[in-house]
Parts: C-alpha cells; sequence; structure tokens
C-alpha cells in the first residue's frame, strides 16, 4: 500500500508528488499518468510564458501562486540548466477603452508588487518599432521557458528521491474506504488494483471525472475551450523583442491573441478561444460523443455560452476565415500578413464552469476523508506549479493529521 498516491503527470501533478517525497524520505508516493510521458495536454501544449500575475485579482490564490512561482519556477530552471529568457512582457493598448482597461492593469499590478512602467505611444515605438498602440505596460519580470522540460525534471527529481511513476496507467475507478482509497487503473490492456491511504487528483481535463467516481458532490464540469497558434516563418523570429499582448476583457478567462517568443527563437501567435466538442481534440475536426453528450447536458454550458454568445460567435468565425484571425494581429502589429501564419499545435483550456454559468477564474479543490482534487487549475498554473505543489501539500498532510 501507497502513502499517497496522485493521479495526473502534467507539471501541476508532478510538482505535488517530487514535494511530497522530497518533504517525506521515508513515505511511498505513486504518481499515475494515463499517457506514455509527462506533460501531454495542458503543460505540453501552452506558451511557455512564466507570468508575472499582471491580471489576477489581489488576495487570490493566482496572485499569490504566480508572485511565488516566477521566483521559484526561474530558480529551480537554473538550478537545473533549463534554459530561460527573460524577455519582459508588453500589453498594448490600441482603443479609448483599452486604455481605460490598461490603468486598471497598472494599477493592479502595483497592488500585486510587480514592477511595471507606463509607455506612451513613441515610448512604445522605441521599445518595439513593429508595434503601434496608443500606449503599453512593460512588465519586466516575464519571462519564457519549455514547460515539458520543466516538467521532466521534476519527474527525475521525484524518482531521484525514492518516487515510483507508472505511465500508461489510466484511473478507470475509485472507491475510498475508512483505511484506504482503491484504485482501479488500465495498464497495457489489464486491470490492475492499487491502493493507497490517500489520493490526490491533478487531473486537469478529466477533473471532474474524477471527483464523479468517488462520488463527491461538485457543482462543476470541465468545458474544454480550443486555443489555437499560428508560427511565424523565420524571417520575423525578430519581429518583435519582448512578448506583446493585447489589453484583455476582465469578464472573460483569456488573455487574447498575442505574439510570443518561444524559448527555440521562434514566434507564436495565438491562442484564441474556440468551444471544443472533444477534450483532448487538438485539431479542428475533432469531436467525441461522449464529452460532447456530457457537456450539452450540463446546464452551466448552456448559461456560460448564452452570456458570451456573441464573443463565442465571434472566435469560431475567426477560427475558420483566417483574415478575421489575422486583424487580432493587425491591430498592433500589421507587418504581419497571411501568409506569415504558419500551422502550429493547438492546445486545450480546461475551464471549470458552475451549474450557473459562472466561469471559475481561480483554483477550485474538492475534497472527501481521503483525497484532495484540484478542479480548477487555470493559467498561471504552469509558472505557479511549485507553490501549488506546496499548498496540496500542506493541506494533505493536515488532513491526514485530523485522521
Amino acid at each position: 500500500m501507497y502513502d499517497y498516491i496522485i493521479v495526473g503527470g502534467g507539471i501541476v501533478g508532478v510538482s505535488t508528488a517530487w514535494q511530497l517525497q522530497r518533504q517525506f524520505a521515508d513515505k511511498s508516493v505513486l504518481l499515475l499518468e494515463k499517457e506514455a510521458q509527462f506533460a501531454k495536454h495542458q503543460t505540453g501544449h501552452n506558451s511557455g510564458v512564466i507570468h508575472a500575475g499582471v491580471y489576477y485579482a489581489p488576495g487570490s490564490l493566482k496572485a499569490d501562486f504566480c508572485k511565488r512561482g516566477v521566483e521559484a519556477t526561474k530558480a529551480f530552471c537554473a538550478k537545473h540548466q533549463i534554459p530561460v529568457e527573460n524577455c519582459g512582457k508588453l500589453l498594448v493598448a490600441t482603443s479609448g477603452a483599452e486604455m481605460e482597461r490598461m490603468e486598471a492593469l497598472y494599477q493592479r499590478c502595483h497592488t500585486n508588487g510587480i514592477e511595471v512602467e507606463r509607455l506612451d505611444a513613441a515610448q512604445l515605438k522605441l521599445a518595439e518599432p513593429n508595434i503601434v498602440g496608443l500606449g503599453a505596460i512593460y512588465v519586466p519580470s516575464t519571462s519564457i521557458v519549455d514547460y515539458k522540460q520543466v516538467t521532466e525534471k521534476m519527474a527525475q527529481e521525484f524518482i531521484e528521491c525514492g518516487g515510483e511513476v507508472r505511465l500508461q496507467s489510466e484511473v478507470v475507478a475509485i472507491e475510498e474506504h475508512a483505511e484506504e482509497v482503491q484504485i482501479t487503473c488500465v495498464s497495457d490492456g489489464q486491470s490492475v488494483q492499487i491502493n493507497g491511504r490517500f489520493l490526490i487528483s491533478c487531473g486537469g481535463l478529466m477533473a471532474d471525472r474524477l471527483t464523479q467516481m468517488m462520488g463527491i458532490a461538485t457543482d462543476f464540469q470541465i468545458i474544454p475551450y480550443r486555443g489555437e497558434y499560428y508560427r511565424l516563418p523565420a524571417h520575423h523570429n525578430q519581429v518583435v523583442k519582448h512578448l506583446i499582448y493585447p489589453i484583455p476583457d476582465p469578464d472573460l478567462p483569456f488573455l487574447g491573441v498575442h505574439l510570443t517568443r518561444m524559448i527555440d527563437g521562434s514566434v507564436t501567435v495565438g491562442p484564441n478561444a474556440v468551444q471544443g466538442w472533444k477534450r483532448e481534440g487538438y485539431q479542428k475536426f475533432n469531436f467525441s460523443w461522449r464529452d460532447s453528450a456530457q457537456m450539452l447536458a450540463f446546464p452551466g454550458f448552456w448559461k456560460v455560452t448564452t452570456k458570451h454568445l456573441r464573443t463565442g460567435v465571434k472566435e469560431f468565425i475567426n477560427s475558420w476565415w483566417k483574415p478575421g484571425y489575422l486583424q487580432l494581429v493587425n491591430k498592433y502589429c500589421p507587418h504581419i500578413t497571411l501568409a506569415d501564419l504558419q500551422p502550429y499545435p493547438a492546445g486545450i483550456r480546461a475551464q471549470a464552469v458552475l451549474s450557473d454559468g459562472s466561469l471559475v477564474h481561480d483554483f477550485l479543490f474538492a475534497e472527501s476523508p481521503r483525497s484532495l482534487h484540484v478542479c480548477n487549475a487555470p493559467s498561471p498554473a504552469a509558472t505557479s506549479a511549485i507553490p501549488i505543489g506546496e499548498y496540496i501539500g500542506k493541506k494533505v498532510i493536515e488532513k491526514m493529521k485530523a485522521q
């Protein structure tokens, strides 16, 4: 029997397993992942940004985790010689309304203790000759990294500390008893039962299904949104010196289409936010009967879709009509043309939505006597993975002591 079993081989699950094993060398910790490798889904399909924490409400878990996560992630990367580029970020306003929202973000940065500088149009042009706008705020602490590489190094550290990993092990059933949790996995076509004293679920796109397996009453469902990217041709690798972001709509959890310098030297454009019909569907034509039926039967899906119908329709149209997508970029970078938008892998955002249609913007947890579930780990979960792992570990230890 294991002391702790962690489900999910994304960066949050791996960080949690690594930190638990490092803190408790005498405990047995098992990490289960249904894929053949780590960081296969959200962690391996994001833009690789180490976020500074510009957008997050003061006092929220997101704001706290992100601020601590920036330094922790950079320190981890420095220790293990993982490349990090401290390129900084510019949030560019292109209209009067965006200038007002930009000012609110500027004040939020100060409240959250983030270094920030306000630029006027002339200063913006000097900093980024290919970018146009009425003004911008500059956040120097924003950086880029390869989170898949970070996750793999954490997993290596976990194993070296005495942890055990089982890849290609999909959890299909969970039973909770007074003294243990029994987990049924399918591995290589065989059903295997694993027992543990405590379960920690970091299931990402499958977070709600893992709580349902245990009969835990929750009021949310994971709704997938596909984020589509393009990559610019190599001759545009120096089109920007910083990360270039629009001023986001504060009512939505998405940051808008931006220009991102990648750690390999390339520049990507994106992502948008298109309704997904398969939780792990990264292609335009992916569809799952199970995922779609479950989503359509959930009242929260219809409420959130109705509330943001205009935005959703616009995102859908721009997904199929590339000139519309291009307009989102040209408003601040007119040098980019249709021919510059080259294919690049999409990502899926696992957005927790409540039954009343509310988007869950902060971290969301559910628990039972012998389990703790990370139900919503929104961006910047990758940036914040180390403090999130610490937080989860503390909550688990407190629960175990109380039993």
